[in-house]
């Protein structure tokens, strides 16, 4: 839709400008994949990277990232520029901060902001965010009691100064950390892509003969913001009520929101939803309202840019000391585990205004196995096991997403993070580690007329047979698996065990004895529809692919009854989603 204000010349003229803004913050976000030190980044992607306005509006975000970092900083810069006015910001400045509850919800973090100045006067401001390998404290665990046992906090602070790098800070953060090599590279990797990106912007505003990015900025998120309006058009104004039960650390949570669909913008409200906790699993406010508004946005103004104009007319609110608005000092490292549940909740409430848009609830919270081990580790009467080379390493696992509106879920695809899995042999490279196997999980897919997806079985063990492990579980969707809709089923819960039959705790720090491995099924997606309603023909090619097992087809009723596994290959690939 063109502004009737702007002439079609300038019109083209500022799209092409966009286009070459996304991507500086692309090149940015690459930069940073390309340097940085942690698997997490270079692996997985997770990351953000984007550009603001000197007022701290987020005019571009790059598409490499997950929901969690970007949609967080964009408002993490707005505390950036109350601690450092933008006034007093110089060239070569650079700003740092890990805080919880002002950048990205918690410490493993980084945060960076790069003010562009020309002539003492700030253009715009790059900012990018990445997960470090270890921040000290009990390490990569939902274990902590509060935000002090989880590691080393960095208020926003100035890094560099016109050019030279704090050495005091540098290290008291090489004097915290069990990897000082690998965060130092990191933090070097943030410095470097905001740079690139800062020049990159430099050179554009030189060939388009611009003197700021003001007006250019203005533009896109106030178009941003009436595509929004325009939008929001396409659904039933009302207020709708979801809830949901998920696993907790000791006792289940319920997660409550109501939401307001209105003219001019979006209210959510989490009234209702539980406390927060004394373990690592609560949310600040920054996250919580990160990954509700990607929920609404996968689904209300998908194809919008993401800025500023685009979020500000979702409005959340959550009771203070609620789990989803976690205050100081609670512990959050695990912070992901309920916040990436929030897109589910509000495809809850979303469902009874357009039921044909949503689809059903997936595995969502990552499943990452985080093993530690070597000799520096001590943990009680294993002590002597944990024997070898000292590793810390993340492998991002995934469960199946639910079944959406005309298709299939997709199955171990991490959803709504976004992030990559990380290759097996990179893992074997990089740690003492040997998997034994990685593979779906047949029937962990919710029933439905469109089915959930899969999640996987992962086998893995100390290279050594006498060396213990540790691995520090993250994991929920144990007690409560995704839900169908629509008449769907349930996904597969989640189940972490030992190959010697022992069960393990979906949250908490627990040993890998010498000798065993760890097996890690990672929960499916709901399923979407009535089951009797599945395409036969789709049915026998999930048969035939080992993703249903016959008892698993006998359950889809009628359509099941109909499966043929004798449906020729070429058949099934052309039928299936």
């Amino acid at each position: 839709m063109s502004n009737p204000l702007v002439s079609s010349h300038e019109f083209l003229r500022k799209q092409v400008m966009w286009t070459r803004l996304l991507s500086v913050v692309e090149e940015q976000a690459q930069v940073l994949m390309r340097t940085a030190f942690g698997t997490s980044t270079r692996e997985a992607g997770d990351l953000s990277a984007g550009i603001f306005l000197p007022d701290g509006r987020m005019i571009a975000q790059a598409v490499t990232g997950t929901p969690g970092h970007v949609n967080s900083m964009a408002e993490s810069v707005k505390h950036f520029l109350d601690a450092f006015p933008a006034s007093g910001m110089k060239g070569g400045d650079v700003y740092l901060t890990n805080d919880p509850w002002k950048a990205t919800g918690h410490l493993f973090d980084m945060t960076m902001v790069t003010p562009v100045v020309v002539q003492g006067r700030v253009l715009a401001l790059f900012a990018s965010t990445l997960h470090v390998v270890d921040v000290g404290g009990i390490g990569s665990s939902s274990d902590g009691l509060e935000i002090y046992h989880e590691g080393l906090f960095l208020p926003i602070l100035r890094f560099i100064r016109q050019g030279e790098v704090d050495a005091g800070v540098l290290a008291i953060v090489r004097a915290n950390v069990r990897e000082p090599e690998q965060v130092e590279g990191d933090l070097f990797a943030l410095v470097a892509c905001n740079e690139v990106g800062g020049r990159r912007l430099l050179t554009m505003l030189d060939e388009f003969s611009l003197a700021s990015l003001e007006d250019l900025g203005g533009f896109i998120i106030e178009r941003s913001a009436a595509a929004m309006v325009q939008a929001l058009k396409e659904w039933r104004h009302g207020t709708y009520s979801s809830s949901m039960v998920i696993d907790g650390y000791d006792e289940p949570i319920e997660l409550r929101a109501s939401v307001s669909i209105g003219a001019e913008g979006i209210d959510v409200d989490f009234a209702g939803t539980s406390p927060s906790v004394a373990r690592g699993i609560n949310v600040p406010k920054a996250y919580t309202d990160a990954y509700t508004s990607f929920g609404i946005r996968c689904l209300i103004g998908q194809d919008i840019p993401n800025n500023a104009g685009s979020l500000d007319p979702i409005s959340i609110r959550a009771p203070e000391g609620s789990i989803v608005h976690a205050l100081h000092p609670s512990p959050v490292t695990a912070r992901h585990v309920i916040g990436q549940m929030l897109p589910d909740v509000m495809f809850g409430a979303l469902r009874q205004a357009r039921p044909d848009r949503v689809p059903a609830e997936g595995s969502s919270s990552l499943w990452n196995i985080h093993l530690v081990g070597g000799t520096p580790i001590a943990d009680g009467p294993n002590r002597d096991l944990l024997r070898g080379p000292r590793f810390n390493v993340t492998s991002f696992s995934t469960g199946g997403t639910g079944a959406r509106p005309r298709k299939d879920g997709l199955s171990t695809t991490s959803c709504p993070s976004g992030v990559r899995n990380v290759s097996l042999e990179v893992l074997e490279t990089l740690s003492p580690l040997l998997f034994l196997r990685k593979e779906f999980r047949t029937d962990s897919g919710g029933i439905g007329e469109l089915r959930g997806g899969l999640g996987q079985t992962i086998e893995v063990r100390h290279a050594d047979p006498s060396a213990a492990m540790i691995v520090a579980a993250a994991f929920d969707r144990i007690r409560f698996p995704a839900r169908g809709a629509l008449g769907g089923g349930p996904g597969a819960p989640g189940n972490l065990l030992l190959g010697s039959g022992a069960v393990l705790k979906g949250k908490g720090r627990q040993v890998v004895p010498a000798g065993d491995y760890l097996i890690v099924q990672t929960p499916g997606g709901g399923g979407l529809g009535s089951p009797a309603l599945r395409d036969p023909l789709r049915l026998a090619s999930d048969r035939n692919k080992g993703l249903v097992s016959a008892a698993g087809a006998a359950s889809y009723g009628a359509a099941g009854a109909e499966d043929s596994s004798d449906v020729p290959t070429n058949d099934l690939e052309s039928a299936s989603v």
